[in-house]
């Protein structure tokens, strides 16, 4: 069975769906990300509602909590998420530049020191593989090195040494055919070392390809520059992931380059701190000007938010210490992204997706900027 197929096509924007075994997943498509098994404050049920169809976990914090035999006893990721539709684990390798000054790497293997008891954990290409396998996501990611940004060359060459390495390695401990296995493309914005990745990667044949090391800091312009050298050599036929990347800008811009997932902890962090995504830019619920203010969030919005609570009982949510702030934040920021993917879907099935995201791109670019962009675990 082919487990992706591209419907339609705008430029080098595609429209597709992903086909695993707990469902279907139109793309371009957008993850919430749920770092410890849960998507923090909202309910497997309101991810529905809001047209959540794929969600994130990831492998390393539920290594360390409750511990994939738990996870194991407790049904699997899906019933221990209380989620039956797709999910997607990442490897762990993007801890090794979140959590920097805990990790020692190697060729052979990364050891972490614990970030709650300070314990030991070694995590090489075929046991982070055997982890992802025994949880049973639908995708799931090879072990990587995550280069920081900036870094010099001599940096970036090992961090794609071993990636490559650990690639071939994850590949060969893949044991479940079911489960989708994307290998990762490093390289900084070295677009030489990029290239040189992604073709080592197309020739190990793997079910999809990521972009990593990426929206870490080199600022949108350098990340487009380096998705256009990089994307046009992965396989047409496969799907195409941009790890950790959440501005609207960044997704409509890297749509355009011919992505198809995307992950992000924005919605709900920035959630969880008043910020709201609007199509007029962000909103600060904690500002004076929304006590009396009985407008929603944003006109217009179908959310749960949205629809019954106004701006000036969110802000006084937000200013007593009240948790529902927070979560109804974070439900409207995740259904404004999950609007945003329908609406790019739609224009590029129409064959309109490139003038609309020309200009997008630009308003997006004026309301939002780098800073409101945040590190990828929640």
């Amino acid at each position: 069975m082919k487990k992706f197929k591209i419907e339609a096509k705008d430029s080098n924007a595609r429209s597709g769906l992903l086909i695993t075994l707990h469902g279907e997943v139109r793309t371009p498509v957008f993850c919430p990300v749920g770092t410890a098994g849960a998507v923090r404050g909202v309910e497997p049920l309101f991810l529905k509602q809001a047209g959540c169809s794929l969600i994130l976990a990831n492998t390393y914090h539920l290594v360390l909590r409750p511990g994939i035999e738990t996870v194991e006893r407790l049904g699997g990721i899906h019933k221990f998420m209380a989620w039956d539709g797709p999910i997607l684990t990442d490897s762990g390798g993007y801890q090794v530049l979140s959590l920097s000054g805990l990790v020692k790497i190697n060729d052979e293997a990364i050891e972490f020191a614990s970030h709650i008891d300070g314990k030991r954990i070694i995590l090489d290409a075929q046991k982070a593989v055997e982890i992802q396998n025994r949880l049973g996501a639908d995708i799931i990611m090879c072990l990587d090195e995550c280069p920081p940004c900036p870094a010099d060359s001599n940096t970036l060459k090992t961090a794609v040494e071993r990636t490559l390495r650990w690639a071939a390695e994850s590949k060969q401990a893949h044991k479940k055919t079911e489960q989708m296995l994307f290998g990762i493309v490093q390289g900084g914005t070295d677009t030489d070392l990029r290239t040189f990745c992604a073709e080592k990667l197309v020739e190990m044949d793997f079910d999809g390809y990521a972009a990593g090391g990426l929206g870490i800091g080199e600022g949108h312009e350098e990340m487009i520059k380096t998705l256009s050298a990089t994307v046009p050599l992965l396989p047409e036929d496969k799907p195409r992931y941009l790890m950790g990347v959440g501005m609207p800008a960044g997704i409509i811009a890297a749509v355009k380059n011919g992505i198809d997932i995307f992950d992000c902890v924005l919605p709900t962090r920035n959630g969880r701190n008043a910020f709201a995504f609007t199509e007029d830019g962000p909103l600060h619920l904690r500002n004076n000007a929304h006590i009396n203010d009985p407008a929603p969030i944003e006109k217009g919005c179908d959310c749960y938010c949205c629809q019954n609570f106004s701006r000036g009982t969110v802000r006084h949510y937000f200013n007593s210490g009240e948790m529902l702030g927070p979560i109804l934040v974070s439900l409207h920021n995740i259904r404004f992204f999950q609007r945003l993917m329908v609406e790019i879907r739609h224009r590029i099935e129409k064959g309109k997706f490139a003038a609309w995201a020309e200009e997008k791109d630009r308003k997006y670019n004026l309301s939002y900027n780098s800073k409101n962009q945040d590190t990828k675990k929640d």
